[in-house]
């Protein structure tokens, strides 16, 4: 080999190990970014399951409603029938609250902040959510 055909070798084998490194560290960080951590409390279980709610994804919006993100867990599961996360905003001084994205797993979050706000109606989970947070947060 001469000499400019081993430095375009050794130059190119060093491009790629730069790139495959880049690419590496890169979807590390992105693994640690989806990987935030949870502090799960939960509010009193009633006949349908129990809730809970992450102390560390409060969040105060604009309009002074608090954002939570919440985790149903129904008492009876099948495959139907799966644990289900709530990203819901609060108004504390109404005690209502609006879902704003409904899925079964963190990665899907379409947020609809045009939800209707509403009443918790008697239900005993959404009310004890809204407590705990209002509670925490003020």
């Amino acid at each position: 080999m001469d000499c400019k055909n081993k430095f375009n070798f050794i130059f190119i084998r060093n491009s790629i190990g730069l790139v495959l490194s880049i690419i590496f560290s890169m979807s590390i960080s992105i693994k640690q970014l989806n990987a935030l951590p949870h502090e799960w409390i939960g509010v009193p279980k009633s006949e349908y399951g129990e809730q809970l709610w992450d102390r560390e994804s409060i969040k105060r919006n604009e309009d002074g409603s608090v954002r939570v993100l919440s985790k149903f867990i129904p008492k009876t599961k099948s495959e139907i029938t799966k644990d289900i996360l709530y990203t819901m905003d609060i108004n504390c001084f109404e005690k209502s609250f609006r879902d704003v994205d409904v899925s079964i797993d963190h990665v899907k979050n379409n947020f609809n902040d045009l939800a209707d706000w509403q009443d918790p109606d008697g239900d005993k989970l959404i009310l004890g959510v809204i407590a705990q947070v209002c509670r925490v947060e003020n």
